[in-house]
């Protein structure tokens, strides 16, 4: 089991930037490809990015391509979400995940999910 424990969001002007961090805990946190995700309501969950075990491959969703970037710790059990350049549309609360085995921005292909943190963006 792994439990995921996301924090950082808050309320921000557009333009600003935000980091959002995601503490794991267990002891295969290395082996895992790790993604954030966002979700308005109404809306289905989005991906936002995605990186592999090793930190050596990130992928993102084209909405925030160039202005947030993923990272991970895995000494610290930790993945990080750096979003800058904040838009009003950038709003929802931001879920991490984690993935036993591959890659994947389908949400459903996540096995373990964090209980979200809000991100709002306003003037």
């Amino acid at each position: 089991q792994v439990q995921l424990v996301e924090s950082g969001g808050g309320l921000v002007q557009p333009g600003g930037s935000l980091r959002l961090s995601c503490a794991a805990s267990g002891r295969t946190f290395s082996t895992y490809t790790m993604g954030w995700f966002r979700q308005t309501p109404g809306k289905e969950r989005e991906f936002v990015a995605t990186i592999s075990w090793s930190g050596g491959t990130t992928y993102y969703a084209d909405s925030v391509q160039g202005r947030f970037t993923i990272s991970r710790d895995n000494a610290k059990n930790t993945v990080y979400l750096q979003m800058n350049s904040l838009k009003p549309e950038d709003t929802a609360v931001y879920y991490c995940a984690a993935k036993i085995v591959g890659s994947s921005r389908d949400y459903a292909r996540y096995d373990y999910w964090g209980q979200g943190t809000q991100v709002t963006v306003s003037s």
